[in-house]
């Protein structure tokens, strides 16, 4: 049987393609500071920063602020459609507006 490889702390990085955009870009160091994170509270060695960060997200008031954020982007999601919604219905009342003028004889607006 062979020998099975086991990675070595002392082990170069693997190179890592850039992102293709600049956000793709933060996402991928989000993920590597989540992964060392993640390895360090395994490992026993995280600063008392990263333990500090980690509780405080699993908090109730962090879950509520969370929450809180959510609905309020939902809320605004719903306004930026009503607007649009109000917007399309404007233009149509005005094109019916004309449309009947149009045919009660009256000539088209452009003649006001």
């Amino acid at each position: 049987m062979g020998k099975v490889k086991t990675p070595s702390s002392t082990s170069e990085p693997k190179a890592m393609r850039p992102g293709l955009t600049p956000e793709a870009d933060e996402n991928l160091c989000i993920s590597l500071a989540t992964d060392l994170a993640k390895k360090q509270l395994i490992e026993g060695t995280a600063s008392s920063q990263v333990i500090t960060h980690y509780l405080k997200l699993g908090t109730s008031l962090a879950r509520l602020e969370k929450e809180k954020l959510q609905l309020e982007n939902e809320n605004l999601k719903a306004k930026t459609e009503a607007l649009r919604s109000q917007q399309h219905s404007e233009e149509l009342m005005e094109k019916a507006i004309n449309a009947f003028r149009t045919y009660s004889g009256n000539g088209d607006q452009d003649d006001y």
